[in-house]
């Protein structure tokens, strides 16, 4: 399954946000021991060094952080379509637009955030962090 992982995900589990970063940690681990394909998009690089980088004040350690991240999650490219798309998408976010945009083209499965009621209007299904981990769990009990 390719579930593209919304920023906020990532950084709870980077930053041990409570409580979500239990669920969100999860899912790295689930992403690691291959039970689903987890992507990120391009457009979140930017935001999680910067997010990253305001916890820890070093450009070092931060590289350090996405170096990791990266090798676990593969990069899904924000292309110019995706932008354009998102200007006349029903999402009236537009950042979350470019997200479901860029999720559509790349043909995975399902996001995953926390933020679901601004990707109700997605094309592409969407979970929740806890109802991700709920799914995985029956998966796996199957």
């Amino acid at each position: 399954m390719r579930v593209l992982v919304d920023t906020c995900v990532i950084v709870d589990a980077l930053q041990d946000r409570k409580p979500f970063s239990d669920n969100a940690k999860t899912i790295f681990y689930a992403v690691a021991n291959k039970q689903i394909d987890g992507y990120i998009s391009a457009k979140s690089i930017t935001d999680i060094y910067y997010i990253t980088h305001r916890a820890t004040h070093s450009d070092e350690s931060t590289r350090k952080i996405l170096k990791t991240l990266l090798g676990l999650f593969d990069i899904l490219d924000t292309a110019a379509i995706d932008c354009r798309k998102a200007l006349s998408s029903d999402i009236t976010d537009y950042e979350d637009a470019v997200m479901c945009e860029t999720a559509e083209r790349c043909e995975v499965d399902l996001i995953v955030t926390r933020n679901e009621k601004d990707y109700k209007k997605s094309k592409v299904k969407v979970l929740s962090p806890i109802e991700l981990v709920k799914f995985l769990e029956e998966t796996d009990e199957n």
